[in-house]
């Protein structure tokens, strides 16, 4: 998947909403009284095609602390609207320079357990870059392929029941590196909405391949 695949793609399809049974566990809390938050989802445009940047979440933090998520954060009031907030965060966080950013659109408000609603933006991030992390927040950065991380083959699905009510979980494994959670939450809306593997039968297709 290279740049033009995702601008494509991204544009030709309506973000997707989140699947109702994985909203399950978050559906008793009161919309009105959560705290807004930004996430990033930096596709970096590579000679081999994007890949997209991960964080490893410091162990000691308050909210999902050692998990795999994308840069982001609250809100706060300087910021003016979520896609800087999005933009501050990730540049706090692993040192990405905003003016090496091009965001290409936002995915729908997802709500999680810790009572944040986060809206996800994806965008472009001109390569090379180099990542300054805040051991405060980050323990380490690292970068999935986007044909890899966006192909629902790759994706693990399973309902389990929580406190009597039945939730969709999601993960994906990517070497030695386990991500799940509202991360690939978004993933998994992504993942629909690029159709990756559409995308692929389109391209083995196409006289270049064919020749």
């Amino acid at each position: 998947m290279n740049k033009e695949d995702l601008l494509r793609q991204f544009s030709l399809h309506i973000p997707q909403a989140y699947k109702t049974e994985s909203l399950q566990r978050v559906a008793h809390l009161n919309h009105a009284k959560l705290r807004k938050a930004a996430v990033l989802i930096p596709c970096v445009d590579r000679p081999q095609g994007l890949s997209v940047i991960l964080t490893k979440r410091a162990s000691h933090l308050k909210h999902h602390p050692g998990q795999v998520s994308f840069p982001g954060g609250k809100f706060e009031p300087f910021d003016k609207t979520l896609s800087n907030t999005a933009l501050r965060e990730a540049h706090e966080e692993i040192g990405l320079e905003p003016n090496k950013v091009q965001l290409i659109g936002q995915l729908p408000p997802l709500t999680t357990i810790s009572q944040f609603s986060v809206t996800p933006f994806i965008s472009i991030v001109d390569a090379p870059y180099h990542s300054k992390i805040d051991r405060n927040e980050v323990d380490s950065v690292f970068e999935v392929p986007a044909q890899y991380l966006f192909d629902p083959r790759n994706l693990y699905i399973r309902k389990m029941k929580i406190k009597g009510i039945s939730h969709q979980i999601f993960a994906i494994n990517y070497k030695q590196h386990f991500i799940w959670g509202v991360t690939a939450q978004i993933i998994q809306a992504l993942q629909i909405q690029l159709d990756v593997t559409n995308l692929a039968q389109i391209a083995s297709h196409s006289p270049e391949v064919m020749s």
